[in-house]
């Protein structure tokens, strides 16, 4: 018997981005594996991100309160896919972005989060270099180190839609510097599996990194919100958080067959 497909909702978050936003919706537009429903959350745009958004078959909802997390929460809330995924307006998804997807999904119903990394396809070779390097690779290193399991990458990344149902109420949704991905990563329940997969690209713009101010203010982000979860979230507490998961888990797997 063959598993059922699941549906999938992408989810945009966008700030007066309409000639990015035009690019990436196209890029969404000839996936092999189309999507279900695809929402564009306008954060208060002042150009023309929403008329960009109707015109490409989007569903435009708007969000007053500028930030990514309140942005992309807005749009988690509305999804009715199965799978929710994400992409940014400057995104540049493959064309088997979605099949992907769909497939581990598929293939591996334990998981809860699937996520993958940015490769810049614009910008200074040299800053784009050191992004890559020192940004992305430095992001899913450190932070699979704390949180015991692979960072997600809110760039690029899909969850199922149980996933942000429970963890909804306990992130920091409403803050506006936060890492939305990461302070995802730090409210999920200790049971969801987060895979990495490499092969799971999404072309992202090195716009963000190319002045000191806007790299220096994604790493104060980055800090602010370790920061935010300490001590609670320390490394060390959340091994053994996931611990006594495993154990408690198990024990009750031990009870069933028994």
């Amino acid at each position: 018997m063959r598993p059922e497909v699941p549906t999938i909702t992408v989810v945009i978050p966008a700030l007066d981005d309409a000639e990015m936003l035009r690019r990436s919706l196209g890029d969404l537009a000839t996936q092999l594996r189309p999507a279900d429903e695809i929402i564009v959350v306008d954060n208060g745009s002042t150009d023309d991100t929403a008329a960009v958004a109707r015109a490409a078959g989007a569903r435009v909802l708007e969000q007053p309160v500028r930030g990514i997390w309140p942005a992309a929460a807005t749009g988690y809330d509305a999804a009715t896919g199965d799978i929710i995924a994400r992409i940014d307006a400057d995104s540049r998804p493959p064309v088997d972005w979605l099949l992907h997807i769909e497939a581990e999904f598929v293939d591996a119903p334990e998981i809860g989060v699937l996520t993958g990394p940015g490769v810049f396809y614009d910008g200074n070779p040299f800053v784009a270099g050191l992004g890559q390097v020192l940004y992305i690779g430095g992001y899913f290193w450190s932070m699979e180190i704390w949180l015991g399991h692979p960072p997600i990458f809110g760039s690029n990344f899909a969850m199922r839609r149980e996933v942000w149902a429970d963890a909804r109420s306990r992130v920091h949704r409403d803050l506006r510097e936060v890492h939305d991905d990461l302070d995802l990563a730090f409210h999920l329940d200790p049971g969801v599996i987060v895979r990495y997969d490499e092969r799971l690209t999404v072309g992202i713009s090195a716009r963000p990194f190319s002045t000191w101010h806007g790299f220096g203010r994604r790493l104060s982000w980055a800090f602010g919100t370790l920061w935010m979860h300490l001590p609670e979230e320390s490394p060390w507490r959340r091994r053994a958080a996931r611990r006594r998961w495993r154990e408690e888990h198990a024990e009750d797997a031990t009870g069933a067959v028994a």
